[in-house]
């Protein structure tokens, strides 16, 4: 938690992967397999870790520049994905108590993901919190995904609620970026995949060390 004047925010915005559940494992191993399946090699998991965040087409675009190959591509990530999402995805320690108790205490919540809708209602569903947001906005949702303002803005649009009064909670560079292009606070979570050396640069308004300290910010 950032030092200064205490806060409350009403409405809070959240990442999926890497903030709500523990995903990385199932994550890398779809990007291992579908660079198996499509170029025979497995790169090293840091070039995906550099992209977690934004779209899978994005991500597979520092591959191939063939739309066909980079739609087959995602095919085959999101078939192995499936297969085996509810045996490897967790929702973080602590997280849905979190998220329980803002739901309980009158917030606004909105789940923004570069996941599509359909795969974001399952993570939900794994976790438990499938009803605890009043809004989701996956890719399938957006033209120009994060980094990009519209995610969150569209959040913020669907809830009707203001920009001042949100604070967006994520883990990753894309998810700051995204944030602060919206006009909202944001919040980076530490207990994903990426630490604060990876962070520190972009200057989030709070540090969230562990689950708990989401109730600082409400």
């Amino acid at each position: 938690m950032a030092a200064g004047d205490p806060v409350s925010f009403g409405t809070f915005l959240f990442d999926l992967d890497g903030t709500l559940i523990d995903s990385i494992e199932l994550i890398l191993r779809s990007y291992r397999h579908t660079m198996r399946a499509h170029r025979g090699y497995e790169p090293p998991d840091d070039v995906w870790m550099e992209g977690l965040g934004t779209p899978l087409w994005v991500q597979f675009r520092l591959w191939s520049d063939d739309e066909s190959e980079i739609k087959a591509m995602v095919e085959t990530y999101r078939e192995y994905n499936l297969a085996h999402h509810d045996e490897l995805v967790r929702p973080y320690d602590g997280v849905v108590d979190q998220v329980r108790r803002l739901d309980a205490g009158g917030k606004t919540l909105g789940l923004v993901t570069s996941k599509m809708r359909g795969g974001a209602l399952r993570g939900l569903r794994v976790a438990g919190l499938e009803d605890a947001f009043d809004v989701v906005v996956g890719s399938d949702d957006v033209s120009r995904p994060k980094p990009h303002a519209e995610p969150v803005l569209l959040a913020l649009a669907q809830a009707g609620r203001p920009a001042t009064d949100a604070v967006f909670i994520g883990d990753s560079r894309h998810d700051i970026e995204c944030g602060r292009a919206a006009g909202v606070k944001t919040a980076a979570v530490l207990w994903g995949p990426f630490d604060r050396e990876h962070l520190e640069d972009l200057d989030p308004d709070y540090w969230l060390e562990q689950p708990q300290d989401i109730a600082t910010l409400a």
